[in-house]
């Protein structure tokens, strides 16, 4: 999906003007993937921080060159079935619109078609305005993840779209942003800023980027913000963030199950089966998520399969998983 993301990209903008941020951890994994993107612009971060720390540190390395340039970003674990829409014309109507009022945030909302209760989504206002044409309407508001009866009631409202967590914006508007709702982020941000290119950047890098605030993009910055902007696509999105979502993405028959590994079965129906070693059978079960690894066993419905990442959460915090 990521080498996906970059072919994508590169229809659209110089190789030169493409960088990843990864955790540094990931920096050769992302070189070997990417053959012909440039080393120097495969970004690590020291830890993980959030999306709001992630942008600064991206912010930093391209304001070094402009401070006021225009940046778009991209999460690289989506599935775009139809980019066009997106690539051929969505970027540059959001482009001349930030030309024309460079201190917004521009957001891509996808127009739901199913009421998805593992996505976040945008409420647009009445004001709006056409560029080509795309329409560009002013966010009312941002909600979490809803549950199915009120996933159905957006989708029969009309005004409601799925948060694709893309984002275009010029640099210097947002880091006054940065300043004003994270100020010590920005102040770091600033430091790494200075350094980006020398050989101080390192230990900058190791020193600051830690400290900064451990929170996403959307909740520090977009949420507080009442210049955000969103414009709907319809481009074939998924977020392809859970385990039933991915079921979804490599097999089209809801009924029909989805295997690695060895599994014999006996009248189930819709299961996502991912084995290691170990033999796996089941029998007139439905919706299931089942993963074996080496360390542990995971059993899910399918429809609760977006509780993971807190389970995970939870997990990391607690000495004694017993105490679950």
């Amino acid at each position: 999906m990521l080498q996906e993301t970059f072919l994508r990209l590169r229809k659209k903008f110089a190789i030169e003007d493409i960088y990843v941020s990864t955790n540094a951890d990931y920096v050769e994994e992302v070189e070997r993937e990417l053959l012909e993107l440039p080393k120097e612009n495969i970004i690590g971060e020291p830890e993980a921080r959030g999306t709001a720390s992630s942008f600064a540190l991206t912010m930093a390395h391209i304001a070094a060159g402009n401070p006021q340039e225009t940046i778009a970003l991209f999460p690289a674990d989506h599935l775009i079935k139809n980019p066009g829409p997106l690539i051929d014309e969505g970027l540059d109507h959001a482009q001349r619109y930030i030309k024309e009022h460079p201190d917004v945030i521009v957001t891509f909302g996808i127009v739901p078609d199913y009421p998805e209760t593992g996505y976040g989504y945008i409420k647009r206002s009445t004001h709006h305005d056409h560029i080509g044409e795309d329409t560009i309407y002013t966010v009312e508001r941002f909600v979490e993840k809803p549950d199915a009866a009120t996933a159905q009631r957006y989708i029969e409202d009309g005004n409601y779209y799925w948060n694709t967590g893309m984002y275009m914006f010029r640099i210097d508007m947002v880091a006054e942003k940065f300043e004003r709702f994270i100020p010590d982020t920005h102040k770091r941000m600033q430091r790494i800023r200075d350094v980006v290119g020398t050989p101080e950047y390192e230990d900058v890098l190791t020193r600051e980027y830690p400290l900064m605030d451990k929170i996403n993009f959307e909740y520090a910055i977009v949420e507080n913000d009442q210049n955000v902007v969103v414009m709907p696509l319809s481009i074939g999105w998924s977020d392809v963030g859970s385990w039933a979502s991915l079921k979804d993405t490599l097999i089209s028959n809801t009924k029909d199950h989805f295997v690695r590994g060895e599994h014999v079965d006996f009248g189930s129906e819709n299961l996502l089966v991912y084995g290691s070693k170990k033999l796996i059978t089941t029998v007139g079960v439905k919706d299931l998520i089942i993963v074996d690894t080496e360390d542990a066993i995971l059993i899910c419905d399918r429809s609760k399969s977006q509780m993971i990442s807190d389970v995970v959460k939870q997990l990391e915090n607690s000495k004694n998983i017993k105490q679950l």
